[in-house]
């Protein structure tokens, strides 16, 4: 589990494929900041760009890492197939302060940014979320774009989709990747958990009657 709070902005180096097919999955050597590793064992979670990755090798000393992403993770995210700045996260502890809401790490579909701009002191950030994920999408509700909790302030459904409207404040914009984005860009997008349950939930076909105990 994580919180949506990065902890560090890494910058993939290196992408090194794990076959010569479709079905492959890519390796990842990931350079992230210093001392960042110093905590971090073999096995661990890491989150990328919200995705959650297991550490398979780690060189405290270059401050690098890496990660195995399967063919189908790499479908169902963005950002993982080639060099660039990225989000990390380390998996939450049962001591730590929950500073964002609670993020499974499961990538829920992929965003486009459909708009980006500087808003006083603040900074507008505009994406297309899938119509899939409309009904997940509130008013001041919790989402994770590539790792990072943030609150939606607007919604505005589409044929193509929803739109929401966050508004990234300059700690968020110098302390994340977000800042690098564009129009144009994907973003990987996880719903709230609660969101997802309360779904689930209301589904009249989910709704049994308990066996009784022999």
């Amino acid at each position: 589990m994580f919180t949506g709070i990065i902890t560090g902005v890494g910058r993939i180096v290196a992408v090194h494929a794990l076959g010569s097919s479709s079905t492959h999955g890519k390796r990842l050597t990931i350079a992230c900041p210093p001392a960042y590793l110093d905590d971090v064992g073999l096995g661990d979670s890491i989150a990328l760009n919200g995705a959650c990755m297991t550490v398979t090798t780690f060189d405290p000393a270059q401050c690098q890492f890496t990660v195995d992403v399967s063919a189908e993770s790499l479908d169902k995210t963005a950002g993982l197939t080639d060099t660039g700045t990225i989000n990390l996260e380390k998996a939450l502890r049962a001591n730590d302060r929950l500073g964002g809401h609670l993020v499974s790490g499961h990538v829920d579909g992929i965003g486009a940014v459909t708009y980006f701009a500087e808003v006083g002191e603040s900074w507008e950030l505009r994406i297309l979320a899938p119509k899939t994920l409309a009904k997940y999408l509130a008013y001041k509700g919790s989402i994770t774009v590539d790792g990072a909790s943030l609150t939606v302030n607007r919604i505005q459904d589409q044929p193509g989709g929803c739109e929401m409207s966050i508004n990234l404040i300059p700690h968020t914009i110098h302390n994340t990747a977000l800042g690098t984005l564009q129009a144009g860009a994907h973003v990987n997008l996880e719903i709230d958990l609660i969101a997802r349950y309360v779904e689930r939930m209301l589904q009249p076909e989910v709704q049994a009657t308990p066996t009784a105990a022999h």
